[in-house]
């Protein structure tokens, strides 16, 4: 243990100074790979809904676009901020060079054998894939553990379900079922991370950036109300995924709406719209009670397609785009502002969050909302690839002047 910490103080995290870039701290390969894989997928998803192009038709093109957006792309963004945050959290050395190569290269190869899963058989390919989360769960709850810090379990209890919820998409697909219960428990699950996490980095983060200019109007600290609105937001996600159009359900929704817009307020996340890198996390967190209003509504008519889009884009996949900007700006030594081109992705994909649910609501204009949608959500996260590959790939995180 001393050895290493010796190694610790002496290699400044995210500063590793030999081997590829890329592969110097987990959010490089994931948050570049998840953003490029984004595009591609949802082209690919349009080209076969507007031209009839195949795509992974032995595994069923529709259950291929939901895996890949649940199980594919978040999976990667999950992976690139877990492996960032739990060094910060444990004080132990992140995962790089060979291991996180590896890491990398499994949940490649689940891409690749998804998308050919007609060439080496659906049973092959729903094995492949499913060995990156639990490779994930397992480094991640042995840093946890090995750091000692029990709190984090939490993030890694939502991490199992991934896990299990991606093998049950599997096996249902794989025996011809509809895989519609692992899809709403994958999203809550995701959900529930935002909840959990985001009370931990909102309100750090708000009262950082308002204590600089000497204010006191500081967010409410974590308390016991954070604590039952988790609590009631899981118990609602559970139920939701389970039984979307149960009357608890909706009550549930109502209830977890409320305690999630009070918990958001509580933040004061108005305060910082001057610095969009910062107020974009309290977007994307109003899309936590905005998408349990939307669970409410699903139990009494509202297609439960429009909810999963409301929570998959606006709370999961947005909140994720921002914390891929800021995770990689301040990991890479840059600062913490967003540049118009940053700012511009951010709302392309609030929009494509407002729009997508939109085709089911309309459906006489289905197609044209769709494609509209898709494109939004490419440009957004093509902004990403644009703006943020250069530095991701080729540029260190360079030395402090007492940094040896």
């Amino acid at each position: 243990m001393q050895r290493q910490s010796n190694v610790a103080e002496r290699l400044p995290r995210g500063m590793s100074r030999s081997g590829p870039v890329l592969f110097s701290y987990g959010f490089r390969p994931f948050f570049l790979a998840s953003a490029i894989w984004a595009m591609l997928s949802i082209a690919l998803w349009v080209g076969y809904l507007s031209h009839g192009l195949p795509v992974a038709d032995s595994y069923g093109s529709l259950y291929w676009h939901a895996h890949e957006m649940l199980y594919g792309f978040a999976p990667a963004v999950l992976a690139g901020f877990l492996l960032t945050a739990i060094p910060n959290w444990t004080g132990r050395l992140p995962i790089s060079g060979r291991p996180l190569m590896l890491l990398f290269g499994v949940w490649v190869v689940g891409r690749v054998a998804l998308l050919f899963s007609g060439t080496i058989g659906i049973s092959a390919a729903a094995g492949l894939d499913s060995l990156f989360l639990p490779l994930m769960l397992a480094l991640c709850t042995r840093e946890v553990v090995a750091g000692r810090k029990w709190k984090d379990l939490k993030v890694i209890a939502g991490l199992a379900v991934l896990t299990v919820a991606n093998i049950c998409f599997h096996v249902q697909v794989v025996s011809g079922q509809n895989p519609e219960i692992p899809i709403r428990l994958g999203l809550g699950a995701y959900t529930l991370l935002i909840t959990i996490v985001g009370g931990r980095i909102l309100p750090s983060f708000t009262r950082n950036w308002i204590n600089q200019f000497g204010r006191t109007d500081f967010p409410v600290p974590y308390n016991r109300f954070d604590g039952v609105a988790i609590v009631i937001g899981a118990l609602v996600l559970a139920c939701w995924a389970i039984w979307p159009e149960s009357i608890v359900t909706g009550i549930g929704g109502v209830l977890a709406a409320l305690v999630n817009a009070v918990r958001l307020i509580r933040w004061r996340g108005w305060t910082t719209w001057r610095e969009p890198i910062l107020f974009v996390l309290h977007i994307a967190y109003a899309f936590v009670p905005i998408s349990f209003a939307f669970v409410a509504l699903g139990t009494v008519g509202l297609s439960q397609i429009a909810v999963l889009h409301v929570l998959a884009i606006g709370t999961v996949s947005l909140m994720m785009l921002a914390v891929m900007t800021r995770a990689s700006r301040g990991h890479t030594g840059r600062k913490l502002n967003a540049s118009r081109t940053t700012v511009a992705s951010y709302v392309i994909l609030a929009a494509a969050a407002i729009i997508r649910p939109m085709a089911e609501m309309m459906p006489d204009h289905s197609g044209t909302i769709l494609e509209v949608a898709a494109c939004a959500w490419i440009i957004a996260f093509g902004t990403f690839v644009f703006e943020y590959s250069p530095f991701l790939c080729r540029e260190r995180k360079p030395l402090a002047k007492n940094g040896g």
